[in-house]
């Protein structure tokens, strides 16, 4: 079968890697890319890239010959295209905030303005194939997690679900690539502001993505804990291009199994999740340019109720593009992997 894919926001970091990605999937075919500013443009002209593939404005977005469409557009501007998108039939994959979050105060709390669509929120499918692969089958509308959430999210997922927390406060300090901003510029992404530094920023519980991870920690808890998961959330800016790294700290209840035989056991069949050997520590090169988490479990010597766990993914892939693409091949029955290996 062959999938028609639009595409909205397809000059941006997100934008271009869907597309690349995309060139290597047997089943997907591009039956538009959006961009406002350059519509009449082809993406070659654009960007120094060698996808000739013409640009269109949003009016001209040939919407029915498309069968799902992504939009890589920021928060705020993203949802209204979506909605235009829902409203021709079209099934669709939203790479940006604006339907991860259930509660529409919630939103508007964190993103500054209020929710355009609240009557969308639970429509939403949130789209990690490892928590929800049976619910992307079916939906009319993802959420693509955020690359932080995507990072931490599956970095405790096995002790959640195990119901291992003994303490609800959790501990994340995570380090991002500068594309993780994306492409429009600001002083803080410059080169010689990022170049041979490390910067900590919205530090504590101020960080936008904090309460899409606290959402998906505590539905994934079973029964009705006492207190809910909260988070303090650290994260950096490397000098880099692109990947992230995650290690969260943790105090656990005993187990009848180690953590890392928790950790195999629970990500045995998953594609796109690769646990280390003990002794083994996860890094930004163990993933970068891939679609895979790759994860070591790290108790702590002389605390047996301590652990901690490095999760890294590639923030691009994992953390935007190919996680979408991945959601795209549950949602029409293809191979998981199609396309991203």
């Amino acid at each position: 079968m062959i999938v028609n894919v639009g595409i909205f926001g397809a000059t941006g970091y997100t934008g271009v890697e869907l597309i690349k990605l995309l060139g290597r999937h047997s089943h997907a075919r591009i039956a538009f890319a959006h961009s406002e500013s350059h519509a009449g443009a082809r993406l070659s002209e654009v960007l120094a890239c060698p996808f000739d593939i013409p640009l269109v404005s949003a009016d001209d977005a040939l919407l029915h010959k498309a069968d799902v469409v992504f939009s890589c557009l920021p928060h705020g501007a993203s949802a209204a295209l979506c909605k235009r998108a829902l409203d021709a039939g079209r099934r669709v994959i939203d790479l940006s905030a604006d339907f991860r979050l259930r509660d529409a105060a919630t939103y508007a709390h964190w993103y500054g303005h209020p929710h355009p669509y609240p009557d969308l929120l639970p429509l939403a499918v949130y789209g990690l194939p490892e928590v929800h692969r049976r619910e992307i089958a079916q939906a009319q509308l993802v959420a693509n997690p955020g690359c932080y959430p995507t990072s931490i999210i599956l970095g405790l997922l096995p002790l959640i679900e195990a119901g291992a927390l003994a303490d609800p406060l959790v501990i994340a300090d995570s380090k991002s690539g500068v594309s993780g901003a994306g492409r429009k510029p600001s002083l803080t992404t410059h080169f010689v502001e990022v170049n041979e530094s490390l910067a900590p920023y919205s530090i504590g519980r101020a960080h936008r993505h904090l309460p899409e991870i606290e959402q998906m920690l505590n539905a994934l808890r079973p029964g009705v804990p006492p207190e809910p998961i909260r988070l303090i959330f650290s994260p950096h800016l490397l000098p880099i291009s692109r990947g992230i790294l995650s290690v969260i700290y943790l105090r656990i209840n005993a187990l009848r199994e180690d953590v890392l035989t928790l950790f195999n056991r629970r990500y045995a069949d998953e594609p796109f999740v690769r646990i280390l050997p003990a002794g083994q520590i996860a890094t930004i090169a163990h993933a970068a340019h891939t679609n895979y988490a790759v994860i070591s479990v790290h108790p702590v010597a002389e605390l047996p109720d301590r652990v901690q766990i490095v999760c890294c993914i590639d923030n691009l892939v994992k953390g935007a593009s190919g996680q979408a693409i991945q959601n795209m091949n549950v949602m029409f029955g293809l191979d998981e992997t199609e396309g991203l290996r």
